[in-house]
């Protein structure tokens, strides 16, 4: 066939199409667990696609499979498929303008005028549509399974080496790509640019946060990348982000055996800018040694045209993704796992062990006739935690120390009952927490900024949410570098969905302002969400189900791509789910992700599924956030 004729598989430098399958187990309602097999990623994917130039005679349909084939080949400037296209068309034509992922490409002949006369003729190409890239290279679903048509025209050329033949005339910028052809051809990475400093805030951190994108997977990946974190980040995050890198042009990346990085740009003199060149190269390792893989790049040099710099791995550390995960102060605290038991204790869990009772209130049972806690979440430097008491109507922020007590009320609720009261504490690295009151005559989203001593220990916020068109927040979840954060909204018909936020602050420390802004799905398929945890600074993992559907743990990227091919299946009786930003060992792997049944909590890791020992009945699992 003619399109099956144009892909073939560089046998001398390409690895053969990989298809792996891992484990993943699955928790029924009733009964023990059972495995089920997930597909591997498509990062194993490694079919080489080579473009092949039109031959003499070939009539549009055939031009336009061609022509297609030919743009989507491993070729950087697209000088093969420039050749099926009038000198007018390839001068106009724009293929950096964006990329649609169709499901199955269609073809149709649109004027119907007899391809073998001299009349212009039209072929429209057609589609489910499954995503899109922008300019920028950024994921979007918006639109996925709508119907894509855009129409090709085709003249004959009346004079030059061409004279006679069929070339396409009019045509769409961008590419037009199939989804098995995308997964081949394109892949996940991230560039990096640091958060805005709150001007609210008592101690302004700096942290890097990741900005997801798809670049051409054999195309110069290193240079690619570097190229996209200069040109700024994608049009959503830009309000909540800032770069260094403005006014430069990257040239060249190249890696060494020693592990070492050297990044050449066209920039103003940086010898006099010292400051401004580390954290160039600070985003710019962070890109690169995404490229590499975990731990494989040692260092970065950033060469310019007058001065450069350059910065260590265990700086970058300082900064990177996820270095809040256990607050500001750093450490292993995020990565300790708690649960509570029916007492209202609150446990530290320790592998096989039946864990151990955090100091202080929170440790002891809830004495006979007190309200017991209904929901605790730990901050991320695990030396304090957020109390909702059982009917929903108070939160306290006691202190984990071996003498701390539950304290003063800080936020009351008006809620009729509890479960349309306080709900879903969570903490930012920062150590501001957040939380929804869903009180259904005023309901708010609310941040609580902690200070450290002080005449007022704590400041109430309510937060703007904007752009929730008539939706309730049930639930939310921060990230650590507090710029984005997951909401599960309610609609009228009963049906949650995940958005994720934009989180802007101004105003200032004596009185803070902050808005939720920019809302975007992130799996528009899920309409029973049950939790949302983060998994990675990048990474939600989503319990949820579509219509009709059993419940399922999705890992989805922030730009609602799936992380997975295949959701794990974890069964209807599952009620929420925890995980973190931690990584901690040699391996950086991720931690276990934590769920909770109505038969008890389990640990998911490595693909297995394991329940955690108690004497007494669990009732939440949980990590620090």
């Amino acid at each position: 066939m003619r399109r099956t004729s144009r892909r073939t598989v560089d046998v001398g430098t390409a690895l053969a199409v990989g298809v792996l399958a891992t484990g993943c187990v699955a928790m029924p309602s009733g009964g023990p667990p059972e495995r089920v097999e997930q597909s591997a990623a498509a990062d194993d994917l490694q079919v080489h696609v080579y473009p092949v130039a039109p031959h003499p005679g070939e009539l549009p349909a055939d031009l336009l499979a061609g022509f297609l084939d030919s743009s989507n080949a491993d070729q950087a400037n697209y000088d093969t498929a420039r050749q099926y296209l009038t000198a007018d068309a390839s001068h106009r034509w724009k293929p950096e303008a964006g990329v649609v992922v169709l499901a199955k490409i269609a073809q149709a002949v649109g004027s119907g005028a007899p391809q073998s006369g001299d009349a212009p003729v039209d072929v429209a190409v057609s589609g489910e549509q499954v995503a899109r890239l922008d300019g920028k290279h950024t994921y979007s679903a918006d639109h996925a399974g709508e119907t894509y048509r855009q129409t090709f025209g085709f003249v004959k050329e009346s004079e030059g080496p061409n004279k006679g033949e069929w070339r396409i005339n009019s045509l769409p910028d961008g590419l037009i790509v199939d989804q098995t052809n995308f997964l081949n051809g394109y892949k996940a990475v991230h560039r990096y640019y640091f958060a805005v400093t709150d001007p609210s805030a008592d101690h302004p951190v700096q942290v890097l946060v990741p900005d997801p994108i798809y670049l051409r997977r054999r195309i110069d990946p290193l240079t690619a990348a570097a190229e996209a974190t200069a040109a700024g980040p994608s049009d959503w995050l830009a309000p909540a982000v800032s770069t260094a890198l403005d006014g430069v042009r990257v040239k060249s990346v190249s890696v060494n055996d020693n592990r070492v990085a050297t990044v050449r740009v066209e920039a103003a003199d940086l010898s006099g800018r010292q400051q401004q060149c580390q954290q160039m190269a600070e985003q710019l390792f962070q890109t690169v040694a995404d490229q590499q893989g975990k731990g494989q790049l040692d260092r970065l040099e950033v060469a310019g045209n007058q001065g450069g710099c350059a910065v260590s791995a265990q700086q970058v550390n300082q900064v990177a993704p996820g270095s809040l995960a256990s607050g500001p102060s750093g450490g292993p605290a995020g990565a300790q796992a708690y649960f509570q038991l029916e007492t209202g204790q609150l446990m530290r869990y320790q592998d096989g062990t039946q864990g151990v009772p955090v100091p202080g209130v929170l440790g002891q049972p809830t004495p006979a006739g007190q309200s017991k806690p209904s929901v605790i979440a730990v901050r991320r430097d695990g030396n304090a935690a957020a109390v909702v008491n059982q009917d929903g109507k108070a939160l306290y922020l006691p202190g984990l120390g071996d003498t701390d007590k539950l304290g003063d009320l800080v936020v009351p609720s008006r809620a009729p009952r509890p479960d349309a009261g306080l709900a879903s504490p969570s903490w930012d690295g920062r150590q501001d927490l957040w939380l929804v009151d869903r009180d259904p005559s005023a309901p708010r989203v609310l941040m609580v900024r902690t200070h450290a001593g002080g005449p007022a220990p704590h400041t109430v916020v309510p937060v703007q949410v904007d752009g929730i068109d008539g939706r309730t927040v049930q639930a939310l979840r921060i990230s650590s570098d507090g710029t984005r954060i997951a909401l599960v909204l309610r609609s009228g018909t009963g049906a949650t969905t995940v958005a994720l936020g934009l989180v802007l602050h101004s105003g200032s420390q004596a009185s803070p302002q902050v808005r939720i802004t920019a809302l975007r799905p992130v799996a528009p398929q899920l309409t029973g969400v049950a939790s949302v945890a983060w998994a990675d600074p990048d990474q939600l993992v989503v319990l949820g189900k579509e219509k009709d559907t059993l419940q399922q743990l999705h890992y989805l990227g922030t730009d609602g791509s799936a992380a997975t091919d295949s959701p794990l299946q974890i069964g209807e009786s599952m009620t929420s789910v925890s995980a973190t930003e931690v990584r901690t060992g040699d391996n950086q792997g991720p931690p276990a992700v934590l769920t909770v049944s109505d038969t008890g909590i389990y640990r998911l890791k490595d693909n297995q599924l394991s329940e955690v020992p108690s004497k007494t009945r669990a009732v939440a699992f949980g990590y620090p956030g």
